[in-house]
Parts: C-alpha cells; structure tokens; sequence
C-alpha cells in the first residue's frame, strides 16, 4: 500500500497501480488490526462486559477465513517437503505474482493468529457461555429447523462432493489454465474446503435431531464449517470480481456456482446453529 515492491517479483500484475488491490489490501489490514482488539477483548476484564453479537461476529468470520489455512497449509509445506505438488513442465503457465517466501511468513503468521485466537477464545466462551455448551442437545429442533438442517446436509455433500473431485485431479468445471496447472498443493486446498462443506453440513443435521450426545462436537462442527464455508466463498467471490493475480482467466461459472454453494451451505447451517444456541438460551 506504501509502494514497496518487497516481496513482489517482475512482471507481477500487483505493481500495475490499480484500485482493486488497495481497497483488498485495506480490508486485509482493517481485518489485522480486528484481531489486535479481539485479543484485549478476551483477555482484559471489561472484555467480558462486550456486547455478544459485537464480539461473536468477529470471531466467526476469523474462524471461517483462518481455519481453512490451518488445515491446507500444512499439508500443502508436507506434500512439498516429501517432493510432491509441483506443477509439471510445460503445464499451466500462470504467472507468479508474489515471492514464495512471501506466502510462507504470511500464511506461517495466520496459522498462528488462528491458533492464538482459538486458545483466546475457548476459555472465554466457556466462562461466559459455559452453560449452553453443556449437558446432551435434547429433543429435536422444530420441523421447519429440520428442513433447513436437510438442505444444509444436502448442499454440503454437494459441494464436497465437487472439492474432492477437483481435489483428485478433475477438471471439469475448471477453466483451462487451472486444469493444466493442477498439482497436488492445490488438491490439498480443494481437499480442505470439501472437509470444510461437510462439518457444516454434518453439524446442522446433528443439531436439529437432537438427541442424548453431549452438546460438545455438533456446535463446533457447524460453528467451524459454516464459518469456513461462508466465509471463503464470499471472499473469493470478492475476488473474482477483480483481475487474476497470476494472470490467468477469471473463474468458470462452475467455479462461481461452487463459491456459491459454499455461501449457501454456511448461511443455512448458521441459521440452524443460531436456533439451537437460542432454545438452549430460553431453556
């Protein structure tokens, strides 16, 4: 934002000055700068006087945006470690658009913001919250609540479903350029939204049937899932807007239908979530 070019190599399409790149960059360092006072808030004592929704919205898109790369990266550094994922010669074609170490010391600092807010915010959440995480879910949520749950399941198993073909190497669906340069690297992220999909999915369904299980693991099912799922296809959504990084064509509309899918798959298990924490609430 400053007009460094630190990081970025020649060639690259983010040393052409356009305003999409700033207005990205801003929200990336508001969202940053989200954390630092997420941070006081769960650690300070008049943290705990903070307004629910004020601090629960924060939190969930951190959640949805963070999780993701915990899970991926990892993988990603390990299938190249072990001397996998490189695309082959003469295949793809895109152009790097940033340094590689650049991804490893920002995608290293957001393993560790998520890690970091995640042992924040558990402990916060069970001395403010603690007594609707305990206890067995109970009976079923309404029928109507059990309706949304099914489509939540439904088009999780859908959108997972496409993740883990793409994750295995399928291209249909993909423009071009993506399916020349599959690697294993990115399988592994089409991997991770997939897993995203179903915890979102799985979780809504096992909240709205109730039942005697401790209310521990559905919540943060679809919690997580749903954070993650919402959260990522609004983001790339947002940047499909925009011009390809690497220089590449824009996303496919099967490309785009899934990102919608995601948005879908979050928004309705968030709505069964927010019907189990309110009858918990009123309970």
């Amino acid at each position: 934002m400053s007009g460094s070019h630190l990081g970025i190599p020649a060639g690259s399409l983010l040393l052409e000055p356009r305003p999409f790149f700033t207005v990205l960059n801003s929200l990336t360092l508001a969202m940053d700068a989200c954390v630092i006072l997420l941070v006081l808030v769960l650690t300070r004592p008049w943290g705990k006087r903070a307004p629910s929704w004020l601090l629960i919205v924060p939190v969930f898109v951190a959640t949805g945006l963070l999780t993701p790369i915990v899970l991926a990266f990892p993988g990603q550094l390990l299938i190249r470690g072990l001397g996998f994922g490189a695309v082959p010669a003469g295949r793809g074609g895109l152009k790097p658009f940033l340094d590689p170490w650049v991804f490893n010391v920002v995608y290293t600092g957001f393993i560790v913001q998520g890690l970091a807010l995640a042992g924040l915010f558990v402990p916060y959440a069970r001395q403010r919250w603690g007594r609707i995480g305990q206890g067995v879910p109970g009976e079923r949520l309404p029928s109507s609540t059990g309706v949304v749950a099914a489509a939540a399941a439904a088009a999780g198993l859908m959108v997972a479903g496409v993740h883990a073909y793409w994750a295995f190497g399928g291209t249909a669906g993909l423009q071009a350029d993506r399916a020349a340069a599959y690697s294993a690297q990115r399988g592994v992220v089409s991997a991770v939204h997939g897993m995203c999909a179903l915890a979102a999915g799985l979780g809504a369904w096992l909240l709205a049937r109730g039942g005697k299980r401790r209310a521990r693991w559905a919540p943060a099912l679809a919690w997580t899932g749903s954070a993650a799922t919402l959260c990522w296809g609004l983001w790339m959504l947002i940047g499909s807007l925009g011009p390809e990084l690497d220089g590449g064509e824009g996303p496919s509309a099967g490309v785009l239908l899934i990102y919608a899918g995601q948005m879908v798959t979050g928004s309705l298990a968030v709505l069964v979530l927010t019907r189990f924490l309110a009858a918990r609430r009123e309970g």
